[in-house]
């Protein structure tokens, strides 16, 4: 039997060590929980950081990678196959995008957004107009694209130089961000709801902004919706609530639920200046990765009789559970004052703390919950579409008693 110290013995010669792992092995799952090498469970509130929404093992996108995989995987982009086109008539009628290129994670799909963004304005004989404004404490991605985007310098330092050009704003400055808007700017970059800077999501006010000053510059927006988009906030995506028309939208980690998947949604003003040749990708809108987006829509939307949540598929569920999630947060807030406030929407979620996080997210893990920290002082959670209000509540429990412990 492999031990959990043979794994941690064999990455430590061979693997790059790119990663600060917990000290755990996990080697099953099934819906909100993972079971660990010596057969010990834990509650998933992280959901391999947002990308599991049904769950793990569902049966159902289990059966349907199988079926595809004894049927055809690969092909490549030389060639037409019937799932490309499906998944983007949906993933248009969910965001009012009417084009979509398809990769394998949500850094390419910001990496594509930012080549559209340029490609846009140089098809129109402006080939000045190539800089980029990105929001402080935002987070795009670790490809030199996505990172030049990234305002955090501990991630950036270390490869500068990067893409010039991008201006980083306050997202509580509406100032700094019409000074920001020249006629050299493509594309302004934004997550409605930043999740690796700390769960934050945008004001109203500032949401205004973005969308009026892109309307009167004529700037590209890029929402970028990896993290809260497709049904995580309980709305098919975030910025809809916002009130913005984007026009190119990174998708990634829930469309594929663990399956690799990404996506550059584009506006048909925008895909009209971009031309065959200007990208392209071997894996990017494979069969098995179509297959698995395609169930995972029909299971956010409720498109078919298979799916088990009324009133609208998973995302209707999200925003019945993500209610309660919010409030029972907010009882953890009320009893400990280390709990500063509670950030997010629907089940994506964070809990600001007066103290550094970690802690926090150690003594849950050992308590059998899965959580992690962002922001240094931020207790992330991200659990799976599927999570049921008895698991919210022994999520809120475990955290109860370990903020009762840490602050004793």
């Amino acid at each position: 039997m492999t031990t959990t110290q043979d794994v941690q013995a064999l990455e430590a010669r061979h693997v790059l060590q790119t990663y600060k792992r917990q000290p755990v092995v996990f080697v099953r799952g099934d819906g909100t929980r993972l079971y660990d090498a010596e057969g010990r469970a834990y509650l998933d509130f992280l959901s391999g950081i947002g990308v599991v929404v049904l769950g793990h093992a569902h049966p159902g996108l289990a059966a349907a990678i199988a079926d595809q995989a004894n049927t055809l995987i690969q092909t490549s982009n030389l060639y037409f196959h019937p799932l490309q086109g499906q998944l983007a008539a949906r993933l248009a009628a969910l965001s009012g995008l009417q084009r979509a290129f398809f990769c394998n994670s949500g850094a390419e799909a910001v990496e594509a957004c930012l080549k559209f963004a340029r490609r846009y304005w140089f098809s129109q004989g402006v080939k000045d107009r190539t800089g980029f404004v990105a929001l402080k404490h935002g987070f795009s991605g670790r490809t030199m694209g996505a990172l030049s985007v990234t305002s955090n310098p501990g991630y950036r330092e270390p490869f500068e130089p990067l893409i010039p050009g991008v201006t980083f704003v306050s997202p509580d400055d509406v100032t700094a961000l019409e000074a920001a808007m020249t006629d050299r700017t493509a594309a302004i970059i934004a997550e409605p709801i930043q999740g690796e800077g700390g769960v934050r999501p945008l004001s109203p006010e500032f949401a205004a902004a973005i969308a009026r000053v892109t309307k009167d510059t004529g700037t590209l927006l890029i929402a970028d919706e990896i993290q809260c988009g497709l049904g995580r906030t309980g709305s098919a995506f975030h910025y809809q609530s916002l009130g913005w028309s984007p026009d190119l939208v990174t998708v990634g980690k829930a469309i594929g639920s663990g399956v690799p998947v990404g996506a550059a949604l584009v506006a048909e003003h925008v895909a009209g200046k971009i031309f065959a040749g200007d990208h392209g990708t071997t894996y990017g809108g494979n069969l098995l990765a179509m297959r698995s987006a395609l169930y995972v829509l029909e299971q956010l939307t409720g498109t078919t009789e298979a799916v088990p949540y009324a009133g609208g598929g998973l995302i209707g569920h999200v925003r019945e559970v993500g209610a309660v999630f919010g409030d029972r947060l907010e009882g953890l807030r009320s009893k400990h004052p280390v709990v500063q406030g509670v950030r997010g929407a629907g089940v994506m979620r964070g809990l600001e703390l007066s103290i550094d996080a970690q802690p926090v997210v150690e003594g849950a893990l050992k308590a059998g919950l899965i959580v992690n920290r962002t922001a240094e002082r931020v207790v992330r959670m991200l659990p799976p579409f599927t999570v049921t209000v008895a698991e919210i509540d022994e999520a809120v429990g475990i955290l109860d008693r370990v903020l009762s412990d840490t602050q004793a």
